[in-house]
């Protein structure tokens, strides 16, 4: 059984935070560069920074809470990553006693 070890855990709070927030700056970034540049093109580019100025926030959001980096493998329960006891029932302790009905008297 695969033991859990500290490369395994998923990234901390913090990690996470910091991570979401760099993802949504890169995207606000660009729509303000969207934004001027639609002061100095015309046509169809001025149709795409538009839209570009329009729909990177919400790509922004999306990008910025998506779960998971895929960096982290499966994270294991403590519960199920512990090997399980040897369970005994009463009637197998009864029968190796030389004084049980069961045991050596024959």
């Amino acid at each position: 059984m695969k033991q859990q070890s500290i490369t395994s855990l998923p990234p901390s709070p913090d990690q996470e935070r910091r991570a979401r927030m760099l993802k949504y700056t890169i995207a606000m970034t660009i729509r303000v560069g969207c934004i001027f540049a639609m002061l100095f093109v015309q046509g169809w580019w001025l149709a795409i920074f538009a839209a570009g100025a329009i729909f990177l926030p919400y790509v922004a959001v999306v990008l910025a809470n998506a779960q998971g980096s895929g960096r982290a493998g499966r994270i294991v329960s403590p519960e199920r990553a512990l090997p399980a006891a040897p369970t005994q029932t009463r009637g197998d302790d009864d029968a190796d006693r030389p004084d049980s009905p069961a045991g050596g008297a024959a």
